[in-house]
């Protein structure tokens, strides 16, 4: 009791230290430029571990400006705990989405979805459909995170088949993905900044349709756009590669059923990590039974037994496969890193909350977001404050939630006194906090989608247009004072 005691009167006493606008600044600039240079000697293989330790040495920096204004190292590391605490669930659910990979590859679950899906969809209209259904999946299991775990993985595949660019499809797949979740009742976001802002959910969700409805609009004419002009001329034949992946894996169409479980899992409110957990479980059992023989070869046993059996499932669970095949275009196709292949990932978040928790403690991003709050006064200042304020905290503390609650707590009493109704608030929260935390490599949401559909998020960057067009369209209309509701008198 006197220790839990001592450490509140700790932090209450560090939260008296007040950092300028630049010392606060100071880290945010040094990991910023270590970053670009970083980036310029590493090029893409920045993020297998450079990029880590340039976060821990930003956090080291914004360690130094707290040691120098007083702010107990002890402290320091208490919020760090606490950050890497927070992102126990993400951690875990990414190590499930390896094991799921590993065995929908096994089973043939994910090989069947591309063989399928080749048959149905062409180039032409291949990115627009890919928005359509990530779209209506996000929608209904209320995650983005799920939809690129689940049909997002298999899209990637059919776009490597059909000779689709996989960073066009990547940010087709997370375009559709957040517009979905975020106008889902059952996402975790959605719920969480009408909380933060004062307004009710659905009232949330229809005033955020007056943005996000025009700006998925806009994305899916530009994927028609680019779908029209794309050039796949030179790339394997469909038939070819049907013909492969048919000689590789026995194909049934009672592979669907593991997917779909999974999705009326999440529907029905089941946790992530017990869904993907049972569709592990049922692809392994799948796998048993649809695909005996590459079992029995990644079990590495003369015959299925079984110690084979167990081996072969293991593996797939927890490390890099590979089915071979003649075809060497499904080289990449045909393999799944398990969940040791999500490792990097875990590491890259991992480093980031370093960082963000050692921001949080000598109050950084507090100061931060209040030199924004006072910078501007205009209705339309307030609106820019807040998107600034949560692209801020999307880089520093690395994370879509503080994102979320942070400018939220910090602008609701200010949203008040401009006599604007809370629901500006919540719908500017969604269109700058959520729908820009998958555009920052480290942050957790950028980590774990560029680690799940194999893509950098540098690559995939420029496509995913609803995630970057989301934060424009909220300022234009705060500009142009478009459906901007004022507080109802009583």
């Amino acid at each position: 009791m006197s220790e839990a005691s001592n450490n509140t009167e700790e932090i209450q006493s560090n939260s008296k230290i007040r950092l300028s606008i630049w010392q606060a600044l100071v880290p945010i600039i040094a990991l910023i430029g270590m970053l670009a240079y970083n980036v310029f000697i590493y090029g893409d293989d920045s993020l297998g571990g450079s990029n880590q330790f340039i976060l821990l040495m930003g956090g080291a920096v914004a360690a130094i400006v707290g040691v120098v204004k007083g702010v107990k190292f002890e402290v320091m590391i208490e919020d760090v705990a606490k950050n890497i605490k927070a992102t126990v669930e993400p951690i875990l659910i990414l190590l499930m989405v390896g094991a799921l990979a590993g065995t929908w590859l096994l089973s043939g679950i994910i090989p069947t979805m591309i063989y399928y899906g080749l048959q149905i969809l062409n180039p032409t209209i291949f990115l627009a459909a890919t928005v359509v259904i990530c779209s209506v999946i996000s929608i209904a299991t209320g995650s983005s995170w799920t939809t690129s775990a689940t049909v997002g993985i298999a899209l990637i595949g059919i776009a490597e088949a059909l000779g689709v660019s996989v960073a066009m499809t990547a940010g087709a797949v997370l375009s559709g993905g957040y517009f979905g979740d975020k106008l889902s009742p059952m996402s975790d976001t959605t719920n969480l900044a009408p909380a933060m802002a004062g307004t009710d959910l659905f009232t949330h969700i229809r005033y955020m349709t007056l943005t996000t409805v025009p700006t998925i609009i806009v994305t899916l004419i530009a994927f028609i756009i680019i779908g029209l002009n794309l050039d796949t001329s030179g790339q394997t034949n469909p038939e070819e590669i049907l013909d492969s992946i048919d000689a590789s894996f026995n194909i049934t169409p009672w592979l669907f059923v593991v997917p779909v479980i999974v999705i009326a899992l999440i529907i029905k409110k089941t946790p992530p990590l017990i869904a993907l957990l049972l569709g592990t479980l049922l692809a392994a059992g799948s796998a048993l039974i649809f695909q005996p023989d590459l079992v029995q070869m990644i079990g590495g046993g003369e015959a299925l037994n079984f110690e084979t059996a167990y081996r072969g499932i293991i593996n797939a669970i927890t490390v890099e496969i590979t089915i071979p095949s003649e075809n060497k275009s499904l080289q990449d196709l045909f393999s799944a890193g398990g969940m040791a292949g999500m490792l990097g990932t875990i590491w890259l978040i991992i480093c980031a909350m370093v960082f963000g928790g050692i921001m949080d403690a000598i109050g950084a991003l507090e100061r931060i977001s209040e030199a924004l709050l006072n910078l501007f006064t205009s209705i339309f200042g307030l609106f820019f404050s807040t998107v600034t304020s949560c692209l801020v905290l999307n880089l520093t503390a690395s994370d879509q939630y503080l994102a979320i609650v942070v400018p939220g707590k910090m602008f609701a009493k200010a949203y008040e006194k401009k006599g604007l109704a809370p629901e500006n608030l919540s719908r500017t929260l969604e269109d700058s906090g959520t729908v820009t935390s998958v555009l920052i490599p480290w942050n957790t949401c950028g980590a774990y989608h560029s680690g799940v559909l194999g893509v950098p998020v540098a690559d995939y960057f420029f496509y995913a247009i609803f995630n970057y067009l989301s934060p424009f369209v909220t300022l234009i209309f705060a500009a142009f004072n478009i459906k901007i509701k004022q507080l109802t008198k009583k």
